[in-house]
């Protein structure tokens, strides 16, 4: 039996969380893998916690539950996840249902055939996504292109959310970033390990301003100085 475990950062998600943990309990993971989800709540002002505990006490789903008292940001939400999971290999998911948990099994099977030590879901490699916006598609995509000058990978994703561990590996990550700047710290540490990976296509429903996203152009910036950062002094 092979453990999965799904860490699941939340910050203002009260809208969507339900029933984005509904289909990460439903996801059609091959046989003989077994699911963990484990949910941090980094510390959301709307009515994510109580929904939340809601979710827990009533027993539909079972997962744990970490609450920060004060807002960190993703990479520290992520980083008291990791510390908790107990699986053989580690999925991070968002909780805005941008990204389906039903691409799952393409995600593991590299790794479950022993091909891959890690894997990421590509948005821009030919999977369905809803069209949105321009500016923010060419930022991603130099981005991850200034990465992989530093890293000397040719990932064409970067900032994916669908990054897929073995167990090994990830322990073996020093984490420092608390917010958006652990995508390029992530791939740094990564590259540096000189492990296998894999990218594979996955589809994307990207969400407007409007509808609760949160990436701005200083993540960007921020991003920037990361790749810097992480690859050459750390």
């Amino acid at each position: 039996m092979t453990k999965l475990s799904v860490v699941i950062p939340v910050y203002n998600e009260e809208a969507t969380v339900e029933a984005l943990l509904g289909r990460v309990a439903q996801a059609p993971v091959q046989e003989g893998v077994d699911l963990e989800i484990v949910v941090v709540n980094d510390a959301s002002t709307d009515g994510t916690r109580a929904k939340l505990q809601e979710m827990q006490t009533a027993g539909d789903l079972e997962f744990s539950l970490f609450q920060h008292e004060v807002n960190q940001g993703k990479g520290a939400a992520l980083r008291t996840g990791f510390a908790q999971v107990t699986g053989d290999i580690v999925l991070v998911q968002d909780a805005d249902l941008e990204y389906h948990p039903r691409e799952y099994p393409r995600l593991l099977q590299p790794i479950l055939d022993g091909e891959a030590d890690v894997v990421y879901g590509s948005r821009f490699g030919g999977g369905p996504q809803r069209v949105m916006f321009f500016w923010h598609y060419v930022g991603n995509r130099m981005l991850t292109l200034l990465s992989n000058m530093f890293t000397d990978l040719n990932l064409s994703d970067m900032e994916t959310c669908y990054k897929v561990f073995k167990r090994e590996v990830l322990d073996n990550l020093e984490l420092q970033s608390n917010r958006f700047a652990i995508e390029p710290e992530i791939t740094a540490k990564i590259a540096k390990q000189k492990v296998r990976i894999f990218e594979i296509p996955v589809s994307y429903y990207g969400r407007t301003y409007a509808e609760g996203k949160k990436i701005g152009w200083k993540d960007g910036v921020a991003a920037i100085w990361a790749i810097v950062r992480y690859n050459l002094w750390s």
